[in-house]
């Protein structure tokens, strides 16, 4: 059998496996009722394990971890007269919203359209799926920016390049969740993490100090890596098995091959030229280290500063005005009402959103009070340490362990906080570095964010989808990112054990072994 042939045969075999997800995961109910039935198994299972003793110890207090009873007729009174705010607090939710309304005032008035064109002129189409990842990785900085625009900007520019919206959309998602950890921009993200992993590290040895850029080198290497997977995947395996999928969405406004008109020209310029500029004041105010958007101790990048704080009503603000300038000029506005219609068109795809984050914001709120989430953290984390396997083999441990408790904890800096006093102090005494356990941490969490429906922005990429695809499910969101996830978390670990096997640099003042030598 000729090499073609086999492997032919053996995409043959992945699209076959691939269409069966397809159809298993689109046969599960809408994702809102999945929220809801994982509420009421959370309910169920904390009433049942409430009545047992653990001796596993919760590293954040110190006590052993407690399961609570959510069907107490205390804790369903409190669950009731939470409920509003447990929805209203939903943290992914606002950050869609308030995001959207300023995209949608920029896509309506045309501006978006505009840029999507030139931009075109100047991207060969061969090298459109690696600048998509690219753009998506680099998105990371902005924290959850990468969700609410990069992601659905990919299904549009894909469609605008003749090519099918669903394996822009999924490159883009591969890129900003899937390669979470992989970026050569440090974000907040990094202190983030350090500070969990320097505490962890204190309880062994008081006086050891971590950089919060310990991963930096490797995180940026793993930047080629991620987009090199997904460019081959996007391109060889993803686009080819959508080829009969139909679009079938309502893709009229979507921007197509053609040229501007010189109206267009002109106001593509100035809301150019009005967008530069507000970026521009933004980095003028703050450059002065005595900055209001810089944290207390002068930083930027910290998780504490004013900027980072943010970044969804910047992104709103650096919309909203160029968009409004571009559809004055273009004559698409012509009075403030049509600025906020354009607003209101934008909030009507988002409906479907809602309704899933309710039902969502609910679950999460439940699973973190019953304290499951917690119990199954720390026990698996107690289960590697029990193994007591070779270096390299409990490395990978360590990414395939968080890689699995993140299908059920979606918070990176919630698993790190639960899991990290344990691996850390443990690796350390057998003469592993912190910098490294961290690694091998990032690579884990990031490698199955794309094939969880629990995570909070999964249904959003959903809805995304159905505006090209209107049968898109589940299981179709699945079935396009599942090659993503395994090639991502086999190729990553093993990409992490080269890395530490030549001895690169993990990043500023980081070391492979404790102590440092």
């Amino acid at each position: 059998m000729s090499e073609t042939t086999t492997a032919t045969a053996e995409s043959t075999r992945l699209s076959r496996l691939l269409d069966k997800v397809e159809v298993i995961g689109n046969k599960l109910p809408d994702p809102a009722i999945i929220f809801l039935i994982s509420l009421i198994i959370v309910w169920t299972l904390s009433a049942i394990m409430s009545n047992f003793q653990f001796d596993a110890i919760d590293p954040r207090t110190g006590e052993a971890i407690v399961v609570n009873n959510l069907l107490t007729g205390a804790s369903i009174a409190d669950f009731l007269s939470r409920m509003v705010t447990i929805f209203t607090g939903f943290a992914p939710l606002g950050v869609v919203l308030v995001a959207m309304l300023g995209v949608a005032v920029a896509e309506h008035a045309g501006f978006i359209n505009a840029g999507i064109k030139r931009m075109l002129d100047a991207t060969p189409k061969s090298l459109l799926t690696p600048s998509v990842i690219l753009v998506a990785i680099v998105s990371h900085t902005a924290t959850d920016a990468g969700y609410v625009l990069v992601i659905p900007l990919a299904g549009i520019i894909f469609s605008a390049m003749g090519r099918h919206p669903l394996a822009g959309i999924a490159a883009a998602f591969a890129g900003v969740s899937g390669g979470f950890s992989a970026n050569f921009v440090p974000s907040a993200i990094d202190p983030l993490l350090q500070s969990f992993t320097l505490s962890a590290a204190q309880i062994v040895d008081p006086d050891i100090q971590i950089n919060p850029l310990n991963n930096y080198f490797f995180t940026s290497a793993s930047s080629l890596l991620v987009i090199l997977l997904g460019w081959y995947l996007t391109d060889k395996v993803i686009e080819p098995r959508l080829a009969n999928t139909k679009v079938d969405g309502d893709t009229e406004d979507l921007p197509k091959f053609g040229e501007l008109s010189d109206k267009e020209r002109s106001a593509l310029r100035w809301a150019t030229v009005t967008m530069i500029a507000g970026i521009a004041i933004l980095v003028a105010v703050a450059w002065p280290t005595s900055s209001p958007l810089r944290a207390a101790n002068g930083e930027l990048a910290s998780f504490s500063a004013p900027i980072m704080r943010s970044i969804v009503p910047l992104i709103f603000l650096l919309f909203v005005i160029p968009g409004t300038v571009y559809g004055y000029i273009a004559g698409t506005f012509k009075n403030s009402k049509d600025v906020i219609g354009a607003m209101s068109k934008g909030m009507e795809g988002m409906s479907y959103y809602v309704v899933m984050a309710f039902f969502c914001a609910l679950f999460i709120d439940a699973f973190g009070k019953s304290n499951l989430g917690a119990l199954l953290a720390v026990n698996g984390a107690e289960v590697l340490k029990t193994l007591a396997l070779p270096s390299m083999v409990t490395m990978a441990g360590i990414v395939f362990l968080t890689a699995f408790v993140n299908l059920f904890v979606g918070s990176s800096s919630a698993k790190w906080a639960l899991i990290g006093p344990i691996l850390v102090p443990m690796l350390m005494q057998i003469g592993i570095s912190p910098d490294l356990t961290q690694a091998a941490y990032r690579v884990g969490d990031s490698s199955s964010n794309i094939i969880t429906p629990l995570m909070p922005y999964f249904p959003l990429v959903v809805v995304y989808c159905q505006r090209y695809v209107k049968s898109t499910g589940i299981g179709t969101l699945l079935s396009l990112m599942l090659p993503y996830s395994v090639a991502i978390i086999i190729a990553w670990t093993i990409f992490l054990l080269i890395y530490w096997g030549l001895g690169f640099p993990l990043g500023l003042q980081s070391s492979y072994v404790y102590p440092a030598g």
